[in-house]
């Protein structure tokens, strides 16, 4: 059994989620499962099937979606992405890097999960992630577009905020969250 919540990383494009989540698999110091979203949209260059999505077709999806087989998905920018129903291997937390519309199916959903929304320093910043990952124009511009609207959807819903200003320091903050939801009851 877990001994620790399902774990939400929420966040606008580009505020930095995946890169937290990945350094936080990569150092294993908390026993976590990254649940791997399905999506219809093409790989960015470097993505592997089935490490950083399930790349699908969209009747793959729908078939799948129909038959209830996601705990959340939505369509987003003209793609579909989902979260395929899959339970994490014994003595893991489950932990799914979705964005704030999934986020909040995923509450409605499971009582007791936690979200942890991670934003950008500045617009900025954000502009130059999405850029710096080969985002094209036409797409940087509707996610920064959006990214207001999903901040203020996110502070609504959400346990904790980090600001990934530095990502170390993001790594750090969203760990040492992470670690006092596994304390055993009566601990420190």
């Amino acid at each position: 059994m877990n001994r620790g919540p399902l774990i939400i990383l929420s966040g606008p494009s580009g505020c930095g989620k995946s890169t937290v989540i990945k350094r936080l698999l990569d150092d294993r110091v908390l026993p976590l499962h990254l649940a791997v979203s399905a999506t219809t949209r093409d790989k960015r260059e470097g993505e592997i099937d089935g490490f950083h999505y399930h790349f699908w077709t969209r009747e793959q999806f729908l078939v799948e979606r129909d038959r209830d087989g996601f705990l959340e998905w939505a369509e987003v920018y003209g793609n579909l992405y989902g979260t395929p129903l899959e339970p994490p291997p014994p003595g893991c937390d489950l932990v799914l890097v979705i964005d704030v519309q999934g986020a909040r199916q995923v509450l409605e959903r499971v009582p007791g999960a936690v979200m942890i929304l991670v934003v950008p320093p500045s617009r900025a910043d954000q502009r130059a992630r999405l850029e710096s990952r080969g985002d094209p124009q036409d797409q940087v511009g509707r996610r920064l577009a959006k990214a207001e609207e999903e901040e203020a959807e996110g502070l609504r819903l959400a346990h904790h905020v980090v600001v990934n200003a530095d990502l170390d320091r993001a790594v750090e903050e969203v760990a040492g969250i992470l670690g006092r939801y596994r304390q055993p009851p009566g601990g420190p």
